[in-house]
């Protein structure tokens, strides 16, 4: 028999009566494969993105063509915090080499395990209803929608932290060692995917704590925790010492401010009032945990040494979804006609989020398009010209669509990314790029958008030296973040 909340005002706890007849009543196969549906199909809606790729996406491609041998290489020098994901890439494309499908395919698939399984911690927190409604939000958030066909790894954290959420609500409804230890490895597999998963094992614990499970419980938590804290460790060492490569992030601003403010204004909203609780663990404790703490952490650090960007807690959005999901069951059960609101909600959820949904599976919604920058390259230049990349970290293209640049000639690369066990290869010293450059009548650049800051290194200082001084602009070719810059000697253009 299906039931239905109510506040209890003599004790203020929520008590249970049976639900009107007629009402949808969902069994958990539902529950599950329609979000799961849901999801697919938004993350396969325009996959190729206009056969574009963003330099994030570029990294992982060339990373994961590389062999094992290369791949440990790199990784001792540089990303090791995406290593796993890259070996898992690295099977992936050994099994099917699809270009764009296979490098996004992962995450699509990922997500809609995800969008399963929120639908089934709705259902085992707060009833079927909810579980799906949860279900189906979650993969609407425009930054799931985002981050679903995105060949990088945080669509596949947030499943495996959506999976050993549900067997820690398992090992604490029916403690069993073999439970806790699977809640231990896959908490662990989440971590080694993207060490910030740790931020939802910490969110885990508040939970529990909120929900005073009792000593048994919270003693088998923190034994699991340190076998993820100890699997981890490694991986933290070493990325601390590659540090460098996340200097590119800046403390928190007040555009990620108010964007982590509205989620959590949000989901106190939906979280105020009575929710069914089902199980040991209330859905308010777990989902506000999982919506609140992984931001608001990862925030605060960021203060002393920047770490924030919202895609490393993408996975906070499934704290929103449950509690919306639970808010709108318990709203439906004070209206008479549930389905028209829900048909309503829904019509009005498409029509705010459509635009975005549409700009989302163009080039343009990313920060670059490495592949028009190759085309725009191949293009511009002809057999015999040089190329150069201002600053060197934009050999992208290169590393992604090395054909469109064949017969032109690096005029500053030292040692290839391959071979160094670097992500985009070791640059001549400065003055050997300035003679290699006095040799060339023509050399395309790429180079960053205008506006953004220029590297001070000597070798980055020399290209510019030389092109202003010895070369005339040519010709000029903007894609999404990117300039291409043909440049020629006098009367070579």
């Amino acid at each position: 028999m299906a039931i239905s909340p109510a506040l209890d005002t003599a004790r203020g706890v929520p008590r249970v009566h049976p639900a009107p007849p007629g009402r949808l009543r969902p069994g958990p196969a539902v529950v599950a494969l329609a979000p799961a549906g849901l999801a697919l199909a938004l993350g396969l809606w325009g996959i190729r993105r206009e056969n574009s790729m963003w330099r994030d996406e570029s990294t992982t491609y060339q990373v994961a063509h590389r062999s094992l041998g290369e791949i440990g290489h790199l990784l001792g020098n540089a990303d090791v915090a995406h290593g796993l994901y890259y070996l898992l890439m690295h099977a992936v494309f050994a099994l099917w080499d699809g270009g764009l499908l296979a490098l996004r395919l992962p995450s699509v698939l990922a997500m809609a395990a995800t969008a399963a399984g929120v639908g089934l911690l709705g259902h085992r927190l707060a009833g079927p209803r909810a579980g799906l409604v949860a279900g189906l939000v979650f993969p609407l958030a425009p930054a799931v929608q985002r981050y679903a066909p995105e060949g990088r790894s945080y669509a596949l954290v947030s499943a495996a932290v959506v999976a050993a959420t549900h067997l820690l609500l398992s090992a604490v409804a029916r403690p069993r060692k073999r439970t806790w230890a699977g809640y231990a490895a896959v908490a662990s597999l989440a971590c080694l995917l993207h060490e910030f998963a740790v931020l939802a094992v910490a969110a885990h614990g508040v939970a529990l704590y909120r929900a005073r499970v009792g000593a048994r419980s919270g003693w088998a938590w923190g034994q699991a925790s340190s076998v993820v804290a100890v699997v981890l460790a490694p991986l933290v060492i070493v990325s601390q010492q590659q540090a460098a490569l996340v200097g590119w992030i800046s403390a928190p601003g007040p555009s990620e401010l108010l964007g982590f403010g509205a989620l959590a204004l949000t989901g106190l909203v939906c979280a105020r009032g009575p929710l069914p609780a089902r199980g040991s663990v209330p859905l308010r404790d777990l989902a506000l945990a999982l919506l609140i703490l992984p931001p608001a952490a990862l925030m605060a650090v960021s203060y002393l040494h920047p770490l924030y960007v919202d895609r490393y807690v993408l996975y906070a959005h499934v704290g929103l979804a449950l509690l919306i999901g639970a808010r709108l069951d318990a709203l439906s059960r004070t209206v008479a006609a549930p389905r028209a609101l829900a048909g309503g909600l829904a019509v009005v959820a498409v029509a705010a989020l459509l635009p975005y949904s549409l700009q989302l599976r163009t080039p343009g919604s990313r920060l670059d398009n490495t592949l028009a920058a190759a085309r725009a390259v191949r293009e511009l230049g002809r057999p015999g010209d040089g190329v150069l990349f201002l600053p060197a970290r934009r050999r992208e293209p290169i590393m992604s669509s090395p054909e469109d640049f064949r017969g032109l000639r690096e005029l500053a690369l030292a040692r290839h990314a391959i071979p160094s066990g670097t992500l985009h290869g070791i640059e001549l010293p400065a003055p050997r790029i300035r003679a290699r450059m006095l040799t060339a009548g023509r050399i395309v650049t790429v180079n960053d958008p205008p506006g953004q800051p220029l590297d001070d290194t000597p070798q980055e200082r020399v290209k510019r030296e030389v092109l202003a001084e010895h070369f005339h602009r040519c010709a000029v070719r903007d894609v999404t973040g990117m300039r291409i810059v043909l440049y020629g000697r006098a009367g070579r253009c």
